[in-house]
């Protein structure tokens, strides 16, 4: 069972992850996109840390949402309700749970990317954060079907992301600021598909 605890310090991992890469997802975003992401990012998940120590006494789907709603209002451009969408899904298919099962962490994640396609109606391909999630929730469902205990699932689960992620160089943007680049978006990698990456090890990290 994945506990409160765990979830609380994956969002703590995950700001500390992004505050050391804030820098890199700027350059990343500044070749395609506004060069804020990581500015962005650090921003919104600050925000959430400093925030998450009077959230702790609620359920898992009541922290999810309010970290959903800090995150809308804290993080700028397309980034903020994106996220915001992703958890704002997970903190619904959690509900008032104190804990979640793999299979329920599973649903969670299916249910925040989903929400991120239908905000953002991105499909893998288009060169975003769809790219690095996509792969990995795949390979998460495939190894948790085939036995495979929660931790080798979710270290499979990262490398698919880091191959999705790395992906999206040779690819062209369909979606976002980066599309309006056309053909001259190949060759770079997309920010959100690195942020996205960075969370899902984050998460990772929380439960080893």
């Amino acid at each position: 069972m994945i506990t409160k605890t765990q979830l609380t310090d994956w969002l703590r991992n995950s700001a500390a992850a992004l505050k050391e890469n804030k820098a890199y997802l700027t350059d990343l975003d500044a070749a395609i996109g506004d060069a804020d992401h990581g500015i962005n990012m650090v921003r919104g998940f600050s925000q959430v840390v400093q925030k998450l120590d009077g959230w702790e006494a609620g359920d898992i789907g009541g922290i999810m949402k309010s970290v959903a709603m800090t995150l809308m209002s804290s993080v700028g451009g397309a980034s903020g309700p994106l996220y915001g969408t992703f958890f704002l899904r997970f903190s619904a298919s959690a509900g008032a749970a104190a804990e979640l099962s793999d299979d329920g962490l599973l649903q969670a994640l299916k249910a925040g990317v989903e929400g991120v396609v239908q905000r953002g109606r991105a499909q893998p391909g288009d060169k975003t954060m769809i790219d690095a999630w996509d792969s990995a929730l795949r390979a998460l469902e495939t190894a948790l079907r085939d036995g495979l205990d929660l931790l080798p699932a979710l270290k499979k689960a990262v490398e698919a992301a880091e191959h999705g992620m790395e992906a999206t160089i040779m690819l062209q943007a369909r979606k976002g600021r980066a599309s309006y680049l056309g053909e001259r978006s190949i060759g770079h990698q997309d920010p959100g598909a690195t942020s996205s990456m960075m969370i899902l090890k984050a998460l990772l990290k929380s439960l080893e």
